[in-house]
């Protein structure tokens, strides 16, 4: 026998269940928003942070997509990559690093791009008495004391080679070699003389300018060095339209005007 206030019961729990479901708010993000935890996974050289996380900023504002950043020296970080590190973005601070991963493959070559360009500049902590240092040996010499120049690696550093080939073309090498500190990137040199561990230090302009505890007293001629430029490419690995839509941000008017700020040049 049908017991019908049981079945009363079980029909009034369906309706409330369907005007519940009904009334519930979506948790789905509109047609074409992407939500925000989805990320990207970008591979980036150091002297990019404070710029790079502007803009990484700036596109999670605008599309809700998050990027995730490592920041270190780019042949470093090309060796990651080579070694199975899950980047979908890398942005090299030197042509070398982006053409290591391209002759083997791991990146796509047709989304390869220079994006920047930048300087080469010797810094003095802002305490320090120097407030200009002529490119001269004798200069040099004075600046220096028996004090240390912190830069880059001369062998893996973007900003240490650079750093070789101005000095070589100065004529400097000589007098600033026994001097020189080398670092694994060029935000560790320019940490040593923001803590006036060393009284000078060669960086990018860029970096010096992230840093009020530091002092540009010489800029090094453009064609002193090769052209500073910073490639960036998406990664073999890299899958769907995230990435891809990233990169096209990365060379707006939006984005440049954020690396402007910090001392870039755009390219794009």
């Amino acid at each position: 026998m049908i017991d019908f206030r049981s079945c009363v019961v079980a029909f009034s729990i369906v309706m409330f269940t369907a005007r519940v479901g009904a009334e519930a708010p979506t948790t789905s993000a509109a047609p074409g928003r992407r939500t925000a935890s989805q990320t990207i996974t970008v591979f980036a050289a150091a002297s990019l942070k404070n710029a790079l996380d502007a803009a990484a900023a700036a596109y999670k504002s605008k599309t809700g997509v998050d990027a995730t950043i490592s920041y270190a020296n780019s042949m470093a970080l090309a060796k990651q990559i080579e070694a199975g590190a899950p980047a979908e973005i890398f942005l090299s601070a030197d042509a070398t690093s982006i053409d290591y991963l391209a002759a083997k493959n791991l990146i796509q070559p047709k989304t390869r791009f220079d994006l920047l360009g930048n300087a080469l500049v010797l810094i003095a902590p802002r305490a320090s008495k120097l407030e200009q240092v002529a490119l001269t040996t004798d200069a040099f010499a004075a600046a220096i004391g028996s004090g240390k120049i912190a830069t880059g690696n001369i062998a893996s550093v973007p900003v240490g080679k650079y750093a070789k080939d101005a000095l070589d073309k100065l004529g400097l090498w000589s007098v600033v070699e026994p001097h020189l500190a080398f670092t694994d990137n060029v935000r560790s040199a320019l940490m040593f003389v923001a803590r006036e561990e060393a009284p000078l230090g060669i960086v990018y302009l860029t970096d010096a300018k992230s840093e009020p505890k530091v002092k540009i007293v010489a800029t090094f001629p453009s064609n002193s060095h090769p052209p500073i430029v910073y490639p960036v490419a998406l990664t073999a690995s890299a899958k769907g339209d995230a990435p891809e839509k990233f990169l096209a941000f990365l060379k707006s008017q939006e984005a440049g005007a954020i690396f402007v700020e910090q001392g870039f040049t755009t390219l794009r």
